[in-house]
């Protein structure tokens, strides 16, 4: 909390010229106020101090305006976006939804992409929604009894890089990472990662909805039960060694960052108004 310091050291005065014994207006004044048949008592301006609380950022209740440039915040968007959802998955697979989230994730070149997830009792879907047009314009489905390991912790670099991300994530693998080619991971646009990983979207603060679909420990929570019980119910082929769950630093194998850098600074993946342009 801020002090707002009181200034009840200081005490009016009357300021008269030497030599001069008239009364003051300020003196005149008092006198008449006072009753002349009582002693006069000293005055006391009693001051409280006036206290201010400070607000920790972010705060988005004081700072509505930052929630509006994000389309995903607008009325109606996300829930437009979860029906949208809800019935590809009815129209194609039928299978239980068991929550929606929507985080950030960050792919292997740093760069942060706003994302839908879906969690069914088979499959892990992320979906890249655009908010303005209201579409869903990329899908990936990745099932469950594919995922064998989770990571939870701080983001890391290798010791040479320039690039550094603060904060934590989680990472989901479902493919061998000695498997993936030389040009898929130092390729940006690659889609062929066997991994995702994820962190808190940036509006999980602007009000109580978000507070709940942007947790990442909400997600985890559902996420984790979800895939032990897709290892349980699968036969054969699409049966996995069970899921590890470890909590480890998450290595982002990136040394320059300049790409990441341009498009993280002006949210680039991200839903958002960018204000007019024009000459």
């Amino acid at each position: 909390m801020s002090t707002i310091r009181s200034f009840e050291g200081f005490h009016p005065v009357s300021l008269k010229q030497e030599g001069d014994d008239q009364p003051s207006e300020t003196d005149q004044l008092s006198m008449e106020e006072r009753d002349p048949g009582k002693d006069p008592e000293p005055r006391q301006i009693s001051r409280q101090p006036s206290v201010t609380e400070s607000t920790l950022y972010p705060n988005p209740y004081h700072r509505p305006f930052v929630s509006r440039k994000y389309f995903a915040t607008r009325p109606g968007a996300i829930e437009t976006a979860m029906e949208d959802l809800k019935r590809h998955i009815a129209e194609t697979s039928g299978e239980k939804i068991q929550g929606f989230w929507l985080l950030t994730e960050i792919d292997h070149w740093n760069n942060e992409k706003e994302r839908i997830l879906l969690v069914t009792d088979k499959t892990l879907l992320i979906c890249k929604y655009d908010f303005i047009m209201l579409s869903c314009v990329q899908l990936q489905r990745i099932p469950l009894s594919s995922v064998y390991r989770i990571c939870l912790g701080k983001f890391v670099f290798p010791g040479m890089s320039l690039d550094e991300r603060q904060g934590e994530g989680l990472r989901i693998y479902w493919g061998s990472l000695e498997q993936q080619s030389l040009f898929s991971r130092w390729n940006p646009w690659s889609t062929e990662v066997p991994y995702a990983t994820f962190t808190e979207h940036p509006m999980k603060y602007s009000n109580e909805k978000f507070l709940e679909i942007c947790e990442l420990s909400g997600f985890t929570s559902k996420l984790v039960p979800a895939i032990q019980n897709a290892h349980k119910n699968s036969t054969g082929s699409e049966r996995g060694n069970g899921l590890m769950v470890l909590t480890e630093p998450i290595l982002i194998e990136t040394y320059m960052g300049l790409m990441s850098f341009i498009g993280n600074r002006n949210k680039l993946g991200y839903s958002l108004a960018r204000g007019s342009i024009g000459f």
